[in-house]
């Protein structure tokens, strides 16, 4: 499958293809959308019979949507055409690890990874030395951003404040802060140097984490855990696999168990009582 979404990536249409960012936003805004049986038939011709010309279509009956998830991040001065290429490269992950027996639409499931892709390019490119290298301080760093209601340093009533809300140390949010406000240095001397010149990073940095290896065995970490969820999720019921999904898998608000309750005609109770018996199942495919 991998080899069928390397031939569609080199069929999309890019913004400097078409002439202008314009012209691809219109492009791909005049792609038809999928009906949810077009897209059901879709996903098994490419999970079970390897169809690119069904890959394709998946594609690119989303791509409007990476342009409208990318238009929420040009606050961080990135050209909204890069955000666009790095999120239609999450969209491609998407189609190539959906799967389509889990009852959910591919847009809920592909939104994970199209923010996914555009936030690592961030993290390379907002600044030359990363602000973020861990989970936690890449989360903190996106909130961070959006709860700073100026420019320039914060007082001490709007650090308790933040620290507040995200629930993390005032001093984490001191450290992430002048992180953000730090000067970009040259990772190479300038041209013009002389021996008077202090030596830049390039000559005594070292990089303690560039192991291929654990990269690799990060990565491959990552997509077995992928898939034991996928297949925990998989071997529930219609009601509990819903359940589980909008309570912990939805992009952005997430149901409450009094509005699980309301549809499904039983107690809140009943509820977590369905959710809590679906994680403990999910949770012992990851400790088997």
């Amino acid at each position: 499958m991998s080899e069928a979404l390397a031939l569609v990536s080199n069929n999309l249409p890019i913004p400097s293809a078409l002439g202008s960012l314009d012209a691809y936003i219109s492009a791909v805004h005049r792609v038809p959308m999928l009906t949810q049986d077009e897209e059901q038939d879709l996903a098994e011709r490419l999970r079970y019979e390897n169809d690119l010309a069904a890959a394709k279509r998946l594609v690119l009956s989303h791509l409007r949507f990476v342009v409208h998830v990318a238009r929420g991040y040009q606050g961080y001065g990135l050209p909204l055409g890069d955000l666009v290429q790095e999120g239609n490269i999450g969209l491609m992950k998407a189609v190539k690890r959906f799967d389509p027996t889990l009852g959910v639409r591919l847009v809920s499931f592909a939104v994970h990874w199209i923010r996914a892709e555009m936030h690592e390019f961030i993290l390379r490119n907002w600044r030359i030395v990363k602000v973020a290298t861990t989970k936690a301080q890449r989360k903190l760093f996106f909130n961070l951003r959006k709860s700073k209601k100026r420019l320039g340093w914060m007082n001490h009533e709007e650090v308790q404040s933040v620290a507040k809300e995200l629930g993390v140390p005032v001093a984490t949010v001191l450290e992430m802060e002048s992180r953000l406000a730090g000067r970009d240095v040259g990772f190479d001397a300038p041209q013009d140097s002389d021996e008077d010149t202090p030596p830049a990073p390039v000559a005594y940095l070292v990089d303690h984490r560039a192991d291929p290896y654990e990269s690799l065995a990060n990565q491959d970490q990552e997509d077995n855990q992928l898939e034991v969820l996928t297949e925990g999720l998989a071997r529930l019921d219609a009601r509990s696999r819903d359940i589980i999904a909008r309570r912990w898998l939805k992009d952005g608000e997430k149901a409450t168990l009094q509005e699980l309750a309301d549809e499904y005609g039983v107690s809140a109770e009943r509820i977590r009582q369905i959710e809590a018996n679906a994680m403990k199942k999910i949770r012992a495919l990851f400790v088997a």
